[in-house]
């Protein structure tokens, strides 16, 4: 029988402890992320969980880091490892993706090392214009 999700963007439905455990243990662009700093950038944001509907434990997060208007960068999309597999990854992001449509965003950003296949299911593609985008690096870039 295939696994039933629920969805929320609640913030106070998220097991952060267990966000937290994910994002700084299997996470490569997380790994020893502070909790503290992961509490804050649950605050900060925009957040969506999937749950499993029949014990209610958390499967799946992503944050989204908005102006609700014209931007949007997507991060910290991360699924339970021993619940990977099951398209829980693909349903978070139809639900992500179905909450931010109806906002008109100009554009959604993100940046992955390992999921392109994933995400361009969804319609993302490579920068256009790469040479026009810049980066800084913040004073503490592990965080």
């Amino acid at each position: 029988m295939p696994l039933e999700l629920d969805f929320s963007t609640d913030p106070e439905r998220l097991d952060r402890s267990l966000v937290h455990a994910w994002l700084s243990e299997h996470a490569y662009w997380a790994k020893g992320r502070p909790r503290a700093t992961q509490d804050a950038a649950i605050d900060g944001s925009m957040n969506f969980g999937a749950y499993d509907r029949a014990s209610g434990r958390q499967l799946g997060y992503a944050r989204v880091v908005t102006d609700g208007v014209t931007f949007a960068w997507l991060c910290d999309v991360i699924v339970d490892p021993g619940s990977r597999g099951a398209r829980i990854g693909v349903s978070l992001m139809e639900f992500v993706l179905a909450t931010l449509d109806p906002l008109g965003l100009k554009r959604v950003l993100l940046i992955t090392g390992d999921a392109h296949g994933l995400y361009e299911r969804f319609g993302f593609e490579r920068i256009d214009r790469p040479d026009d985008w810049m980066s800084r690096v913040g004073p503490n870039p592990t965080v």
